[in-house]
């Protein structure tokens, strides 16, 4: 099993270059960052985790250019997307982005997305929340032939356009995994469409028994297996083994956004008890 953590990467919160750095001294494979391009200030959207909005969702940095600072830093950590919200991004330039993200380094980029919870976001940007799953399957169905093909061409419902050229293509073959977000009803059927690993939230309670279900429909449709990676994992070693025993490839815990003094300790915890696990 692989370990990696997630922080909301914030202009008040640890600079991405030393939190990079540290990641990977650290161990750890993977640095997942969330994404929010804004926040309504109507917020009529009730935030998923219930309560006040957190801080750091009005203050995140952009993800394509903070995990840029990272991976000019490191040499081995897997740069996260945890989430892209692709519904809310052009899938011609955010593919340009991601291929040369993943240019530069290396071949490193793991690409979550998912199409978000806050309607109002979504809305500003032109997208409209009742057909945002649908929107989000065209584009990620066109960034992969824009990846893969050297003319590629898209003729959706919601995506359309004609042949074009773009480069640079991503290192990794065929393309950067894909990771779908989500762990409702439909979710797994989202993943199985259009996406290369599942990338579910740790809170849900029945999530081992979710992957054991997930696995099974793979088998059933005479797939491989596909990695599963739990963002926001409880850090404890019941829990790791859980997931373990259920089929999850990826353990993702979670990081404070906050200045180092504060992430460094979390990070040194954390890493201790991934040592613990493994020696087990």
């Amino acid at each position: 099993m692989d370990f990696g953590v997630f922080m909301f990467s914030t202009d008040e919160a640890m600079h991405p270059r030393e939190l990079g750095r540290a990641v990977e001294d650290h161990g750890f494979d993977s640095l997942f960052l969330p994404e929010h391009t804004h926040i309504p200030t109507s917020r009529e959207s009730p935030y998923p985790g219930g309560g006040e909005l957190p801080r750091e969702y009005l203050r995140t940095l952009d993800p394509f250019v903070a995990l840029s600072a990272v991976a000019a830093v490191t040499e081995h950590l897997r740069l996260g997307f945890g989430i892209c919200l692709l519904v809310e991004r052009d899938p011609i330039t955010t593919a340009k982005e991601v291929a040369t993200l993943d240019h530069l380094s290396g071949g490193r980029v793991l690409f979550g997305v998912g199409a978000g919870w806050n309607r109002e976001e979504m809305a500003n940007h032109g997208t409209d929340p009742s057909t945002r799953f649908a929107l989000l399957a065209e584009r990620v169905e066109a960034m992969k032939r824009i990846w893969t093909q050297e003319e590629a061409s898209f003729h959706g419902e919601h995506v359309d356009f004609d042949d074009i050229w773009s480069w640079p293509k991503p290192v990794q073959q065929p393309h950067p995994p894909v990771l779908v977000g989500g762990e409702g009803p439909s979710a797994i059927d989202r993943v199985l469409a259009y996406g290369d690993q599942w990338f579910p939230r740790g809170r849900v309670r029945d999530l081992p028994d979710r992957v054991v279900e997930f696995h099974r429909r793979t088998e059933e449709l005479g797939r491989p297996r596909m990695p599963v990676s739990v963002f926001g994992t409880r850090p404890d070693e019941a829990t790791i083994e859980s997931y373990e025993e259920a089929g999850v490839t990826r353990c993702v815990f979670p990081l404070p956004s906050a200045s180092a003094d504060e992430v460094l300790p979390t990070l040194s915890s954390h890493a201790q008890l991934v040592e613990r696990y493994r020696g087990a």
